[in-house]
Order: structure tokens, then C-alpha cells, then sequence
């Protein structure tokens, strides 16, 4: 299933009757891990997608799990920024305004910039070489779909983040991985923008490649920038196309 669009968003359905899911089994991980980790994937995978409103009665029924549960799962996923609580509708899967999104990409660019600098500077040569082989992966993903850009586009930053060699610096990325996913789905989404991407994207692998910390590191300022000025536009012109259709 390709990701929802800015486009899509109003059209989401408004509940969870058409996820695909199966209950959670009994295996070594906690069952709540196991929520967690199936609900948070179907979000970031737009199987269940922005706006969706997550019913507990349904949760319960297709996961096979209890409502405390349930509700724990959904209140991490809060905190994550995936689920937002709205007063008299519930739980539902969270939209990303306009102002929201510029905030992101203002954290996103220093701390991406900071990623490449410390994997010149301490990745292997190894983990250089599978930076290329994720990047000629989303070289072959260009004309695929949405999803598998985006997934692409993940590979790459895993590689980076692991030869970057600082958890601290991992871990505030990872916080905002399921909002920047939203965003990539977005940006992606805008006819000519996947091309783009790669050229960006080239530019910072090869800086890396010659081990040039200061060229990698602006190259993925300028990408994180880009992509901001593209989403921001498909955003803004998805709420005015909403304000029309407003009584």
C-alpha cells in the first residue's frame, strides 16, 4: 500500500476496519513490545494513516489483547508524537500542520548535519561501502512506489546513524523518525522531488567518501532544507484546498 499523500489525509478512513492485522502471539517480547511495535510500524508504514481514529474496541478485538494494553500502547505512542488525543473523538493517528513540520525540519538540519560529520570521522571503511550500497538502493527505488522510497531513504539513515557512532545523537533523531517519515511522504510525493533527492543524497555520499566532514555536513543541511522548502509548499497548499472545501 503506497503512503498517504497530504491529499489523502482528509480522505482517511475513520476507523481501524480496514487495517490489515493479525492478533499478537505469545513469543519472548513482552505483549505490550509487541502492540507497540505493530501499532507504531502500521503508523509509519501508513497502514493506518494520519487522521485515522484508533477505536480500543477494535484494537482489542483484532490484536487479541486487553484494554489496559491497549491504552498504555496508545499513551506511549502519544509521547512518540504518532497518536494524538483529541477531546470527544479519541485517539487518532496525527496530522502534521504546517507549523509543526517547519519545526521539525529545524531540528532535523543541525542534527543530520552533525551525523555526517561524526560518520567521516569515525565510520569504517566498511560501513562507508554499505552507505553506498544503501544509496544505490534508493538509486533503484526512484520510479517504485512511495513506500519502498521511504524505505529506502530509512536504510540510508540507518547505515548513517550506526557509523556515526553516537547514541546521544541516535537518539534524538530516532524521537522524531515517525513525525520525519510523515514529512518524507510528503516531500516525495511532489513530481520530481525522488530525482532531487538522489542528487542530494549523492552529494553527501561522496563527500563522505573522501572524508570530507565539512562538505557532508552542509550537503546535508542543504538536503534537509530542500526538503523542507518542497513539504512545506505541499502542505500549504493542501490546507488551502481544505479551507475551500470548508461550509
Amino acid at each position: 500500500m503506497n503512503p498517504a499523500g497530504p491529499t489523502d489525509q482528509s480522505r482517511a478512513a475513520t476507523n481501524t476496519a480496514d487495517w490489515a492485522s493479525t492478533p499478537i502471539g505469545r513469543v519472548a517480547a513482552p505483549v505490550r513490545e509487541q502492540v507497540l511495535n505493530v501499532l507504531r510500524q502500521a503508523i509509519l508504514d501508513f497502514q493506518l494513516r494520519p487522521g485515522q481514529r484508533l477505536i480500543e474496541r477494535e484494537l482489542i478485538e483484532r490484536l487479541g489483547v486487553s484494554r489496559a494494553t491497549i491504552r498504555e500502547v496508545v499513551a506511549r505512542l502519544v509521547t512518540e508524537g504518532l497518536v494524538t488525543i483529541i477531546p470527544q473523538r479519541g485517539a487518532i493517528v496525527s496530522t502534521l500542520s504546517a507549523d509543526d513540520a517547519a519545526d521539525i525540519y529545524e531540528m532535523r538540519a543541525p542534527l543530520e548535519a552533525l551525523a555526517a560529520q561524526r560518520f567521516v570521522e569515525r565510520a569504517s571503511e566498511q560501513q562507508v561501502k554499505d552507505l553506498r550500497a544503501a544509496f544505490e538502493g534508493l538509486e533503484r527505488m526512484v520510479n517504485a512506489s512511495n513506500l519502498e522510497r521511504i524505505r529506502a531513504k530509512d536504510a540510508i539513515y540507518a547505515v548513517l546513524l550506526e557509523g556515526a557512532g553516537s547514541p546521544p545523537l541516535a537518539q534524538m533523531l530516532n524521537i522524531l523518525q515517525g513525525r520525519v517519515r510523515m514529512l518524507r511522504a510528503t516531500s516525495l510525493s511532489v513530481p520530481g522531488r525522488p530525482e532531487q533527492v538522489v542528487q542530494e543524497i549523492r552529494v553527501i555520499v561522496e563527500a563522505i567518501e573522501r572524508r570530507d566532514s565539512e562538505l557532508a555536513a552542509a550537503a546535508s543541511a542543504t538536503h534537509v532544507r530542500n526538503a523542507a522548502r518542497v513539504a512545506l509548499r505541499q502542505l500549504a497548499h493542501v490546507q488551502e484546498l481544505e479551507a475551500e472545501v470548508e461550509p
